[in-house]
């Protein structure tokens, strides 16, 4: 078989329990949940990490965030760990980025490596895909555009996302509007979505022979909520016209500290009902313009050999566990997200997974499909790539025995602003420190700083309101054996990254144990 085409998604913060695919019954996503239909889904997908950094690190790279280090706004991907786009581009794949998050697609920290193009929707001069008609002014202003925006813009985010002092500065509510409004901080995404879906008919058109990977983030759901009105109308018409609801949304969209937060409190009833309505509005919006992509990936010649992988990066916390937002906890409003691929050549349609897995995978999913990892791909092994990719799941060969892992790094620029705004809030929340999560078999442990913290049943308690661990049952002393193998797993690829030795296979035995057992090595 020929390279596939891949075509790869993050929509980013999208809750899983929001589309009718994973349960909703509001009738959100009419477009998601059809494509899914013609797709595998995993059910029980974990995020590798709980905000947009180590969470992308992770989906780049195959990595837990321990092991790749790129756990912060002012952290960048060592050149020791391979990128997934880099890698394409070395097996002849043409690599395209369009990107509304600034987190990725600005800041510097090589989350970009390997993308011969990539289009930021973000920012106050963004590179969207051009307009092959444009005029000269157009492609002058173009040009103009590119300087600032290197040379100007990009360093001024970088400073605000790594200078504690200028961060304080940006999540007050006089300074947020500039910078999440006039600096697009969500990019632009029905119209990176309407770009994108263009480059496909052009690409087309140009009937190209490479093979191409091709990557969207969408930040629609992402705070600021700025729905159209329609939307919220069709979501929760009781909230649209209420003054008193609106007056709410603005004032929670006008101060971004209030975007990341403990709620020592909880949300009153009024804006837990405003939070939840508009949210759900842009997750409908989302949904809405998404539909015009579908349409054109069934209408390309090679879309039986297409890999779609739609995924979150993680999920969002909307007044559960009193907490706001996606930085400190590892619970499943952020770490359960969707994951649905579709890959009509090779998986069948319609297909449900319930065990757990972990996003991380998608990185080995997308290299095993493409073929024979480049030469000087060495930090990486080929048996290990192929059996830790999803269609080997789906296909009933799982080398990590459904097992998701996740480690929450908290954002320490938010954990300084807390220490100002709330004096007390980061030990009685633990904002400050890691936790780590584990899930199987229906069971979930969290552990903070490496004691056990919270033992969950998720089949009884999907909510995660009652913690088992003053009475485990027999599965917890293994879950946290496992949990504590990987942990060690993943500290020795932290150190051989850091010592500049080569990753091996071998640094995780039960792994070639099943890889073994599968016929993947000798």
């Amino acid at each position: 078989m020929t390279q596939p085409d891949i075509v790869f998604i993050v929509l980013d913060t999208q809750r899983a329990d929001r589309l009718g695919c994973y349960g909703n019954k509001q009738h959100l996503t009419p477009n998601l949940d059809h494509f899914a239909q013609q797709s595998t889904l995993f059910e029980m997908a974990l995020s590798a990490a709980q905000w947009t950094i180590p969470s992308h690190t992770s989906m780049f790279t195959g990595l837990y965030p321990t092991a790749h280090q790129v756990t912060q706004p002012n952290l960048k991907l060592s050149p020791e760990v391979p990128h997934v786009a880099d890698l394409l581009s070395k097996m002849g794949y043409e690599t395209v980025g369009f990107c509304n998050n600034p987190l990725v697609g600005v800041l510097d920290n090589d989350l970009k490596r390997g993308f011969q193009t990539f289009h930021n929707y973000g920012g106050t001069f963004p590179n969207p895909y051009p307009n092959q008609n444009r005029s000269w002014f157009g492609r002058t202003w173009e040009k103009l555009s590119a300087v600032i925006r290197h040379n100007i813009a990009y360093p001024i985010q970088n400073f605000f996302s790594r200078s504690d002092f200028a961060f304080r500065l940006s999540i007050n509510s006089w300074f947020t509007p500039l910078w999440s409004q006039l600096g697009r901080f969500k990019g632009q995404n029905e119209k990176s979505v309407g770009d994108i879906t263009r480059y496909l008919q052009d690409r087309e058109i140009k009937d190209s022979d490479q093979p191409l990977f091709l990557f969207l983030n969408l930040m629609e759901t992402h705070m600021p909520f700025v729905p159209p009105h329609k939307f919220v109308q069709q979501v929760a018409p009781e909230v649209a016209n209420d003054p008193a609801a609106q007056q709410v949304m603005r004032e929670w969209n006008s101060e971004a500290y209030r975007w990341a937060m403990p709620l020592p409190d909880g949300l009153t009833d009024l804006e837990k009902n405003v939070l939840n309505a508009y949210y759900s509005a842009e997750v409908a919006y989302q949904d809405d313009y998404l539909k015009k992509l579908f349409a054109q990936l069934e209408k390309r010649q090679n879309k039986e050999n297409t890999l779609v992988i739609i995924a979150a990066d993680h999920g969002d916390g909307i007044g559960e566990h009193n907490f706001y937002g996606h930085s400190f906890v590892a619970y499943q409003e952020l770490l359960h997200v969707p994951l649905i691929v579709k890959w009509p050549a090779q998986l069948p349609a319609g297909q449900r997974i319930d065990q757990a897995v972990s996003t991380r995978r998608i990185f080995h999913t997308i290299l095993s499909a493409a073929g024979q990892l480049p030469k000087d791909a060495q930090n990486i092994d080929q048996a290990k790539v192929n059996g830790l990719s999803l269609c080997e799941v789906a296909h009933g060969r799982d080398v990590e025995q459904a097992t998701a892992f996740s480690e929450v790094y908290p954002p320490l620029n938010l954990v300084s602003a807390i220490h100002d705004r709330q004096p007390g809030a980061v030990e009685k929340f633990q904002c400050d420190e890691l936790r780590r999560a584990i899930v199987k078999g229906g069971r979930k442990l969290i552990q903070i700083d490496d004691q056990p913290y919270e033992f969950f049943d998720l089949q009884s308690d999907q909510l995660e309101l009652a913690s088992i661990l003053d009475t485990p049952p027999a599965d917890f002393q293994p879950l946290y054996q496992q949990m504590n193998r990987i942990i060690g797993t993943v500290e020795s690829q932290r150190d051989s990254l850091i010592a500049g030795t080569p990753l091996t296979i071998d640094q995780d035995p039960d792994l070639v144990e099943h890889l073994r057992g599968l016929g993947y090595i000798d």
